[in-house]
């Protein structure tokens, strides 16, 4: 390996430390349902989001709130000894994406059929802490005015 990949994989393993992320894959929903319940979350601090998904009629918005928990479980497996309250925990990122889609036949007048795509969806949850945020962008500033 050059010595250019050498340095971007170790910097995007330091990355990888200091991100949050939990995953969901193949949930039996269309991936038009589930991104209205992720755009509802999207940016809001992290016990308001699980306040809101707790509280949605939405049917996604039940696996969104367990996918929500599992992402903080995350973030406490790698941040032990600190607290949640302190960190000012946010979701940073959350994409939804299609999965597989199963092809079914549903018959129709005259001899005909029509083809029913149950579709499901992929789930990527990404946490991000403020407090560490705050922290490098004063640290990018203070460069720029040393330099």
């Amino acid at each position: 390996m050059g010595s250019r990949k050498h340095i971007r994989a170790e910097r995007i393993k330091e990355e990888r430390k200091t991100q949050y992320v939990a995953r969901l894959n193949n949930v039996p929903t269309s991936p038009r349902k589930m991104r209205l319940v992720a755009d509802l979350v999207r940016g809001m601090d992290a016990d308001k989001a699980l306040y809101v998904l707790q509280y949605s009629q939405k049917e996604p918005a039940k696996r969104l709130y367990k996918l929500l928990l599992s992402a903080i479980a995350n973030w406490k497996e790698k941040n032990e000894g600190s607290r949640l309250e302190e960190n000012q925990l946010y979701v940073k990122e959350i994409q939804v994406d299609s999965g597989r889609m199963l092809k079914r036949i549903q018959p129709a007048p005259q001899g005909r059929a029509h083809r029913i795509r149950k579709r499901s969806n992929h789930v990527t949850l990404v946490l991000g802490n403020r407090v560490q945020v705050a922290e490098e962008t004063e640290a990018v500033e203070n460069k720029k005015i040393n330099s």
